[in-house]
C-alpha cells in the first residue's frame, strides 16, 4: 500500500509549499507500541524531572520565535505583526502550567485515623492521542501537551496538513531539552480511515481533539467501541451583546479586534454581534471608522492587519454565509476601503464586512462562519438579547459589553457558554477552564481543573499490622 503525500497549500497564493510523507500502516501499529512501552519508566520520573524537562523545552522555543512566527504566517496566512505572539503566549501558557502542576498533582489526603493512612495519588493514564488544529496550533498544542506530559504521560501528535513544521519543531525541541526516547511521537495525516484506525488502537489511553463538530463527532464514533476518555474542543458561534450604557468607539475597536483578528478563524471569535436599538446606529458608524483604518493584504506586510483565511473552500463557504444574509434582507455596510476593493489577485483574501438587519433565518447567524463577518442584529432588552445568544447549538464563549458590571454577572450567569466575558472577548485564561457548552465540546483544559482527564485517581488504604 502506497503511503499518502501531502502537500500544504499557502492560503496567500493557492500554491504548493510543503509536502510531507503520510504514516505506512506498520508505522501506525508501531507508533503506540512505542508509546506503551516508553509510559514504562515515563510514568516513574518525578514530577520534579519532568518539570525541568518541560521548562527546557519552553527555553528553547522561546530562542526560536522569529522563526517559528515566520513558518506559520507561511502556513496559515496570519500577518507577521502577530504570529510571534502566539509563540510567546504558548510558553507564557505552559509556564503557568509548570507554575501549578505541584499542587494540582499531589497527593489528596484521606480523614485522619489512628493505624490507618489513606490518600489518592493522581496517576498518568498511558499513551496520550492529540489531534489538533491549524488555526493557532502553538496555543491549542500547549493546552494538551504540557499536562499531559507533567502528569507523567507519553504523547503521540497528529498536525493538520496545513501545519506540518509544529510537530517537527516541537518534537526537536523536546531532544534538545533531554526528553527519553518514545515519549513524544507524531505522524503526519490527512486520512480520516488511518485517525479511526489509531483511534481504535487499545494502547491509547486518552484521545485530545481540537478542531470542527463534524471532526470530532467521527473521533468519537471510531472510539465509541471502547472504553476511552474523549476530550473534544469544538467550534463556536460566540455572541457579544452591547448595552446602551457603553462608550461606542471603544466598544466597536475592541468588537472588531474580537471578530476579524486572524481573518475571524478562531472558535472563539465574535460571531454575532446583538446591539441594543438605541446606540445602534452610533455603534454601526463607529465601526465603520474602525475598519476604514484596517489593512487586507500580504501578511508578510508588517501593516497588514487581516490575511487571508486558509482555504478556497473556506473562502466560500464565508462569502456564501454573507450572500444568504444579502438575500434574505441583510445590508453589507462595509465602508470604502482600498485595500478590501483590492486585495492580493492569487490568495485566498476576504475583506472584513460588516452586516446589518440580520437575524437567525440566516446562515451568519447560525452556523460557523470562521471568517471576518460582523453581523450586527439590534435588541430592544437584556432579556431578548440573553435569548438569542443562547438560541444556539454552539457554547464556548460569550461577551457582555457594559458600565454596570454588577449586571453584566447577572447576565452572565443565564448565558449557556463555557466562558463569559465582560468588557473583553476572545481570549483563553490559563488560570480558567477551557471548555464548551452545548456543540462547542466536552472535556475542558487549563487551569488546574485542566490536568483531570490526564490522570486517573488511585486509593491507596493502608492499615498498620494489627500485631
Amino acid at each position: 500500500m502506497s503511503v499518502e503525500v501531502l502537500t500544504t497549500i499557502s492560503p496567500s497564493t493557492n500554491e504548493g509549499i510543503l509536502t510531507r510523507n503520510g504514516v505506512s500502516p506498520a508505522d501506525l501499529e508501531s507508533i503506540p507500541k512505542v508509546a506503551t512501552e516508553a509510559f514504562q519508566s515515563f510514568r516513574k520520573t518525578t514530577l520534579k524531572e519532568r518539570q525541568e524537562i518541560v521548562k527546557k523545552f519552553l527555553k528553547i522555543l522561546a530562542q526560536h520565535e522569529s522563526e517559528l512566527a515566520e513558518e506559520l504566517t507561511v502556513q496559515m496566512g496570519r500577518p507577521i505583526a502577530f504570529t510571534g505572539k502566539e509563540v510567546a503566549t504558548a510558553v507564557k501558557r505552559a509556564e503557568y502550567l509548570v507554575k501549578i502542576s505541584d499542587e494540582v498533582l499531589k497527593d489528596i489526603d484521606g480523614e485522619p485515623e489512628q493505624g490507618f493512612k489513606r490518600f489518592i495519588r493522581r496517576v498518568p493514564v498511558g499513551p496520550v492521542l492529540i489531534l489538533f488544529a491549524w488555526n493557532y496550533p502553538y496555543l491549542i498544542l500547549v493546552n494538551a501537551l504540557i499536562p499531559a506530559m507533567l502528569s507523567g504521560n507519553t504523547v503521540i501528535l497528529k498536525p493538520s496538513p496545513q501545519t506540518p513544521t509544529i510537530v517537527e519543531r516541537v518534537s526537536q525541541f523536546f531532544t534538545e531539552a533531554g526528553l527519553p526516547n518514545g515519549v513524544l511521537q507524531y505522524f503526519h495525516s490527512g486520512s480520516p480511515t488511518t485517525i479511526e484506525t489509531i483511534v481504535r488502537n487499545p494502547r491509547i489511553s486518552l484521545i485530545c481533539f481540537t478542531g470542527s463538530v463534524s471532526g470530532g463527532l467521527a473521533v468519537q464514533k471510531a472510539a465509541s467501541d471502547r472504553l476511552v476518555h474523549v476530550g473534544l474542543e469544538l467550534g463556536g458561534k460566540d455572541p457579544a451583546y452591547v448595552r446602551a450604557d457603553v462608550d461606542v468607539d471603544w466598544a466597536a475597536e475592541e468588537i472588531v479586534d474580537g471578530a476579524v483578528f486572524n481573518s475571524g478563524q478562531s472558535c472563539c471569535s465574535l460571531e454575532r454581534i446583538y446591539v441594543d436599538e438605541k446606540i445602534h446606529d452610533d455603534f454601526i458608524k463607529a465601526v465603520q471608522n474602525v475598519l476604514k483604518g484596517y489593512k487586507l493584504g500580504d501578511p508578510f506586510d508588517k501593516g497588514t492587519h487581516v490575511g487571508p483565511v486558509i482555504s478556497k473552500r473556506s473562502k466560500e463557504t464565508i462569502e456564501a454565509h454573507i450572500q444568504d444574509a444579502l438575500d434574505k434582507g441583510a445590508k453589507d455596510l462595509t465602508p470604502e476601503n482600498e485595500t478590501f476593493s483590492n486585495p492580493p489577485p492569487k490568495g485566498n483574501f476576504v475583506k472584513p464586512t460588516l452586516l446589518t438587519d440580520v437575524d437567525h433565518s440566516m446562515r451568519v447567524m447560525t452556523e460557523e462562519t470562521f471568517g471576518p463577518v460582523i453581523p450586527v442584529m439590534k435588541v430592544n432588552s437584556d432579556e431578548e438579547a440573553i435569548k438569542t445568544m443562547n438560541d444556539s447549538e454552539f457554547g464556548l464563549t460569550a461577551s457582555i459589553w457594559t458600565k454596570d458590571t454588577d449586571k453584566a454577572y447577572q447576565l452572565a450567569e443565564e448565558v449557556e457558554a463555557g466562558t463569559v466575558f465582560v468588557n473583553r472577548c476572545d481570549y483563553p485564561s490559563p488560570d480558567l477552564a477551557w471548555t464548551g457548552f452545548k456543540n462547542s465540546g466536552k472535556g475542558q483544559t487549563l487551569g488546574k481543573l485542566g490536568f483531570e482527564q490526564f490522570v486517573k485517581s488511585k486509593s491507596f488504604h493502608l492499615k498498620d499490622y494489627p500485631k
